[in-house]
C-alpha cells in the first residue's frame, strides 16, 4: 500500500455532514460524477452530494425506515441487501460505489468488496478499527470485548459478525489484487491522517479507516 501522508484538513469534505467520515468520504467524491451509497442509512451522504457537488447519487438501504426517510427528502433510494443485490447492477455503472460502517455486519465482506470495485470505477469503504489501542487495553485489563463506535452495542447485541482491523482489510484487498489510491485513518476526536502502510502503528492509532480503492 502506497500512499500519501500527513494529517487531513478540514476541506476534505462537506461542513454540512455531522459526521468526520463522510466530510472525508465527500471530499473522495468528484463533482457531476455517479455515485450509489450501499447502507446509506437516512441518507446524510446522498443528499449532500446531491444537492452540494451535483452528483448523481442513488441508494441503497435494508431497513424500510431508512428507505422511507431518503424518499421522504426526494432521494432516489431502494431497498436492498448488500450481500444478496449488488450481483444485479452491471459492471461500471457508477463512478464511485460507497460502503460506510457496514462490511463488517455483511455475511461475506470479501464477496462485499468485490462487488464494489465491479460496480463502481472506484469504491470508498469505511470501517471499525479493532486493533486500535483502547480496543487492545480492555481485553487486556478488562477481559471484556470491547464496545466500539457511535453505536454502542455490546458484544451480545452487535450487528457485527466479522470484525477486522486495518491490516486485515488491507491485506485482503491485497489478496483480491485491488489498489489502494488513499487510505485514511480517523482517531476518536476526528482527526484524519493519511496512511503511508497498514502497520502496527495505523492499527494502534486509528479508531476507524476509509479506503479509496480501485482495481487497476
Amino acid at each position: 500500500m502506497n500512499v500519501g501522508d500527513g494529517s487531513i484538513s478540514a476541506n476534505d469534505g462537506g461542513h454540512d455532514l455531522k459526521r468526520r467520515d463522510l466530510e472525508i468520504i465527500a471530499g473522495m467524491i468528484a463533482d457531476g460524477s455517479r455515485a450509489l451509497d450501499i447502507g446509506c442509512g437516512d441518507g446524510a451522504l446522498l443528499d449532500y452530494l446531491v444537492h452540494r457537488k451535483n452528483v448523481d447519487a442513488r441508494g441503497i438501504e435494508l431497513s424500510q425506515a431508512g428507505v422511507n426517510s431518503c424518499v421522504a427528502h426526494g432521494l432516489s433510494v431502494i431497498q436492498g441487501d448488500a450481500d444478496t443485490d449488488l450481483a444485479y447492477y452491471p459492471d461500471h455503472a457508477f463512478d464511485y460505489v460507497v460502503l460506510t460502517r457496514t462490511l463488517q455486519a455483511t455475511r461475506n465482506p470479501r464477496d462485499v468488496v468485490s462487488q464494489l470495485v465491479r460496480i463502481g470505477h472506484h469504491a470508498i469503504v469505511s470501517f471499525t478499527n479493532f486493533g486500535h489501542w483502547r480496543v487492545r487495553l480492555r481485553l487486556l485489563t478488562e477481559g471484556r470485548m470491547p464496545v466500539v463506535g457511535d453505536d454502542g452495542y455490546a458484544w451480545h447485541d452487535t450487528p457485527n459478525i466479522h470484525l477486522c482491523t486495518i491490516r486485515d482489510f488491507s491485506l485482503m484487498c491485497e489478496d483480491l489484487g485491488l489498489t489502494v489510491r488513499r487510505a485514511i485513518s480517523l482517531s476518536r476526536s476526528g482527526e484524519g491522517r493519511e496512511l503511508k502502510s497498514a502497520g502496527a502503528a495505523a492499527n494502534l492509532r486509528g479508531e476507524e479507516a476509509i479506503f479509496l480503492l480501485t482495481r487497476e
